[in-house]
């Protein structure tokens, strides 16, 4: 059987990729479909056959680093090598672009596809979870985002991560989505930057910091609300703070990679904006 075409996603394939997706049992993700086909540095895919949307990929470019996320395939076209095409057309897209590290979180259905494709498993993200919090005040240091900050929101950025996420900053960043933790020298001591579908990309080097930003976080959010932090298992001091404040675990995953990557801190990250574009 020919599997089905695969092309660059249109912005008019947003909205029909996100309600296959939806369909399919894997949750919402319409503003992130119609983000990734309109913003420069994503290289959105699709399946289609007879004018149906059967499968995604994104490839996000963040300087020498490519992000591979939302490898989608239709159930009915599993197991027919479509999930193997997409895949190697989000790859082809980032070695276009330059990239010399590829970098995705992967299910276990997946892992095995990507260890052929010669990912292999650097850490394990720690995805951890604490209901908001109503009363009492928040650190006096944490405050609302300006724009004199992104200079050095992106310098913190790319010594955390290794990556180029200025682009996402610049995108993301307002005094509405982003809170800053500037410590007493006047310097940035680190960030949260929340997406337009929830994720909350998290940097702080010292992790008194971190804390007093995640604080800040449940405070903003509410007793009815939940709140979630993203760490890598290397950072097993961060992780046992968290859990003494109230944090449980709520899942994890492998962080695979292909290439090597170039400088980063992981202890220094402590949540994502999701998983295809970092």
């Amino acid at each position: 059987m020919r599997l089905p075409t695969i092309r660059i996603m249109t912005p008019a394939d947003a909205e029909p990729t996100a309600d296959a997706i939806l369909r399919s049992g894997w949750g919402g993700r319409h503003v992130k479909m119609a983000f990734v086909a309109r913003h420069p540095e994503c290289r959105p895919f699709v399946a289609e056959v007879d004018g149906a949307i059967v499968g995604s990929g994104v490839t996000t470019v963040n300087g020498p680093v490519a992000w591979i996320g939302t490898i989608w395939v239709d159930p009915a076209w599993r197991g027919q090598g479509l999930g193997k095409a997409l895949t190697k057309a989000t790859i082809e897209a980032a070695d276009a672009a330059g990239c010399r590290t590829l970098v995705l979180v992967a299910t276990d259905a997946g892992r095995p596809l990507y260890e052929r494709f010669g990912f292999r498993v650097q850490a394990n993200y720690r995805i951890l979870e604490a209901p908001g919090l109503t009363g009492g005040e928040g650190h006096r240091r944490v405050r609302p985002f300006r724009d004199s900050d992104l200079p050095a929101m992106a310098a913190l950025d790319v010594a955390a991560t290794g990556e180029a996420r200025a682009h996402l900053l610049t995108a993301f960043a307002a005094p509405e989505t982003t809170w800053c933790f500037e410590r007493h020298d006047g310097r940035l001591g680190g960030y949260v930057v929340r997406a337009p579908w929830g994720g909350g990309a998290t940097i702080a080097p010292d992790q008194e910091d971190a804390l007093a930003i995640l604080h800040a976080r449940r405070l903003a959010a509410g007793p009815d609300k939940r709140v979630r932090a993203g760490l890598l298992d290397s950072n097993e001091a961060g992780i046992e703070r968290l859990r003494a404040e109230g944090w449980l675990d709520a899942w994890g995953a492998p962080r695979m990679v292909l290439g090597e990557m170039p400088p980063w801190q992981p202890n220094a990250i402590w949540g994502q904006f999701d998983h295809a574009v970092g």
